[in-house]
């Protein structure tokens, strides 16, 4: 089964990074993302996502992202059923991001003013690569 999301859109508040009880660090966060098409003579409609990011993720958007910055999230689809203090069953619906990057420049989104910072910093994905080398491109060893 496939359940994959790709967004881009602008944090709508301040990333705050928490951790759980055990020490996990998480972090919740909204993008607010343009539809693709608008009827005539209206306005464009936006569409706020909730996202949610756990561990090395959540510390790197935490780390280099701001309220208004443009971001890429790359997750899947999660759905939490549960019933609100007045008895009634609602649904959430979140993107669990998996893999985060940049969009846009520095300037237009108003991160990473410190020049400390001058060089762009690669998007960081959850998964272990720990155990995958480094591919060498050596044409000596091609068998044509």
């Amino acid at each position: 089964m496939i359940n994959n999301v790709v967004l881009m859109g602008r944090l709508t508040f301040e990333p705050e990074l928490k951790s759980t009880p055990s020490g996990v660090s998480i972090l919740n966060f909204q993008i607010a993302c343009e539809r693709n098409y608008q009827k005539a003579n209206e306005e464009k409609k936006t569409d706020f996502i909730d996202c949610i990011a756990w561990r090395q993720t959540a510390e790197f958007i935490s780390r280099y992202f701001s309220k208004g910055s443009m971001i890429a999230v790359e997750g899947s689809i999660q759905t939490n059923s549960f019933t609100d203090q007045n008895g009634n069953k609602r649904k959430s619906v979140q993107v669990v991001a998996n893999n985060v990057s940049f969009c846009g420049s520095k300037a237009e989104s108003g991160t990473n003013t410190n020049p400390a910072y001058s060089q762009p910093t690669p998007s960081y994905a959850t998964s272990d690569n720990s155990d995958f080398e480094e591919i060498v491109d050596d044409e000596d060893d091609l068998p044509f």
